[in-house]
């Protein structure tokens, strides 16, 4: 079945020329010399591709592709004009025109666009609100029971999951679906607070506490009042500020740096850690036991995206609704090589492809070459730099067999190390020595 295309042009001489041409190529092609008897074509048959003048006697062909993106968004629009106008060009490349060409064609090129504008298999993106966490795999369906657990106490919750699953968003759905929705959601990233800092940042600090202290401050505990304090990376908290964030769990009681007069806390605690923590860590872990049981009350686990990758074309619908302007299609191919990827920096990353791609792309349809993914090696020599020792190389190579065995098991230790022919005790070993977080499944 051929594929009808509409030349909207109103110089004859050029639009019965595309449309000869087009019809050589095997194209039904359709001209029309003004909006008006576009808009009666458009209404009258079925259109695969559009082939846009953008000066017309009769009006503005960039109002027709805002009209066409409102009212048939996967219908790829291909601008053409005469005049190399950089502001009609962002125009129209934000408005969603699949490509933008000018005058005189170079018809070779001209056809291949057209071509790929009607042979790319397309996804329409529907506008899918951006509001908090997708996804509706089994293992986010144990998320979203775990959260409304949580929600329905206060209780402190641990939620533990790789860089990038989305801990935070978890901790927030918690907040937000309980009976403390109305009260202050505060969150603190101690990762990223010097050590020097974390104890007036959690704790506050009188004036003159200290060099600096020029006014008394509140610190998180405070702020977040009855409400919810959400820790992130706990397990960069020194010893020293876990016993006094253990005082704060069992007694509420703490103080301000330099302040006499205790304090109570009344803000339910939400903590959050990618690293491995706890009894099963071992001589790794850098939480205190008593804390971890005090924090995990309850615990959940947030899968990394690889375990819920029938997600990934939801995510990627938000994503790209989510860009400025929206995006509204990409190819089949495209998602499909999304899907397949490995994704070791997990939602964060996928989002920042996602825009990046958008971003750099001018084409209406994003197509798999558009996405810039990080390559896991494909050799030997590939996988070892020339100029590490012999002990570092071998390290590394372990690491990447380790890593790829895990992903092949999707997560599962032991059959990890069923595939790897080692113990699974020797596994656990190496996970720690390399520091490598898994789905803990066994």
């Amino acid at each position: 079945m051929s594929r009808t295309i509409l030349v909207v042009d109103d110089e004859t001489t050029i639009r019965e020329a595309l449309v000869a041409r087009l019809d050589e190529d095997g194209f039904d092609a359709v001209g029309a010399a003004s909006l008006a008897d576009a808009r009666a074509a458009l209404l009258a048959r079925r259109i695969d591709a559009v082939l846009l003048d953008i000066k017309l006697h009769d009006g503005d062909g960039l109002d027709l592709l805002e009209e066409l993106r409102r009212d048939r968004p996967a219908l790829p629009v291909i601008m053409a004009t005469a005049f190399g106008d950089s502001v009609r060009a962002i125009r129209a490349m934000r408005l969603g025109a699949f490509e933008y060409v000018t005058k005189p064609f170079e018809l070779d090129a001209l056809l291949v666009t057209v071509a790929r504008a009607v042979e790319t298999p397309r996804v329409a993106v529907a506008p899918v609100p951006l509001t908090g966490m997708i996804g509706s795999s089994p293992r986010m369906l144990e998320v979203w029971k775990a959260i409304g657990r949580a929600a329905a106490s206060a209780v402190p919750v641990l939620i533990t999951g790789e860089t990038g699953v989305g801990k935070e968003l978890v901790a927030r759905a918690i907040h937000d679906h309980g009976p403390l929705r109305t009260m202050p959601f505060v969150a603190v990233n101690l990762a990223s607070l010097p050590p020097s800092l974390i104890e007036s940042e959690l704790f506050g600090h009188e004036r003159g506490a200290f060099t600096g202290a020029a006014a008394r401050r509140e610190g998180r505990f405070e702020l977040a009042s009855t409400g919810t304090l959400f820790l992130d990376e706990i397990a960069d908290l020194d010893p020293m500020l876990q016993t006094k964030l253990l005082r704060v769990l069992e007694s509420g009681s703490y103080e301000r740096i330099g302040g006499g007069a205790p304090l109570v806390s009344h803000a339910r605690i939400i903590s959050a850690t990618s690293r491995l923590i706890g009894p099963g860590a071992g001589s790794e872990t850098t939480v205190r036991d008593d804390l971890y049981y005090r924090l995990g009350v309850l615990r959940i686990e947030v899968p990394p995206l690889r375990d819920r990758r029938q997600d990934i074309p939801a995510l990627v619908q938000a994503f790209l609704h989510d860009t400025e302007p929206p995006r509204r299609a990409i190819a089949e191919s495209a998602l499909d090589r999304l899907v397949d990827y490995h994704w070791p920096g997990n939602v964060r990353e996928l989002r920042h492809v996602v825009q990046q791609a958008c971003v750099m792309s001018s084409a209406e349809v994003l197509i798999a070459d558009d996405f810039e993914l990080r390559q896991q090696p494909r050799s030997l020599e590939a996988a070892i730099p020339h100029d590490l020792d012999l002990r570092a190389a071998l390290d590394r190579l372990e690491r990447s067999m380790i890593e790829e065995a895990l992903t092949r098991a999707h997560g599962n230790r032991a059959e990890a190390a069923r595939l790897l022919g080692i113990r699974r005790a020797l596994l656990y070993a190496r996970l720690r020595y390399f520091e490598i977080e898994r789905d803990p499944a066994t």
